[in-house]
């Protein structure tokens, strides 16, 4: 059930399609690896796609991958990053304990409102992130997309504490393997 409350809060049809490609590639499983995954039948959704690595003995997040459009938004490829480097000055703390409930649920994460205010952006957007796990079991890593349209009239001189109050997060726990 929790897949589908998550899935019913989704309005981009991106977003949706890279969440039912997840759900498909779980199986039976509670979380997809990340071979699990199709590059090929995510292709046209690859641009808004991201990726990170949890490593539990370190506690820490590792850039696996970021499509164009999302390395556009940060101004650089997160891919190799530390998490900690690629987000220093640009409210790591917040994002850590975001990602942090989704590997420690595991849950899946559903955001609205100013995705990219981090990276110096001025727009709005809607975002996912989706537990992928090594063994089926325990989260080893996050899956995302995000979609993103720049905000004309939105002030770009915002307080960075002010930044992320106005993006919505909600997470939802994550339930056993897919129902046919």
């Amino acid at each position: 059930m929790s897949y589908s409350a998550f899935f019913a809060t989704v309005e981009s049809p991106a977003l949706s399609a890279v969440a039912e490609h997840w759900r498909k590639a779980r199986g039976a499983k509670p979380m997809p690896s990340w071979g699990d995954l199709d590059p090929a039948a995510m292709k046209p959704h690859l641009p808004i796609v991201w990726s990170w690595k949890y490593d539990r003995a370190s506690d820490s997040f590792t850039g696996r991958l970021a499509g164009e459009q999302i390395a556009e938004a940060f101004g650089r490829q997160l891919r190799g990053a530390a998490m900690k480097d690629f987000f220093a000055g640009r409210e790591y703390e917040t994002v850590l304990a975001r990602f942090k409930k989704i590997v420690d649920g595991p849950a899946f994460m559903h955001c609205t409102g100013r995705v990219f205010a981090h990276a110096g952006r001025v727009g709005r957007g809607e975002r996912i992130a989706l537990p992928l796990s090594d063994d089926g079991r325990q989260c080893a890593g996050i899956l995302g997309a995000t979609v993103y349209r720049v905000a004309v009239n939105e002030p770009r001189d915002r307080p960075a504490d002010d930044r992320h109050q106005n993006q919505d997060c909600q997470f939802f726990p994550l339930d056993g393997a897919a129902g046919p």
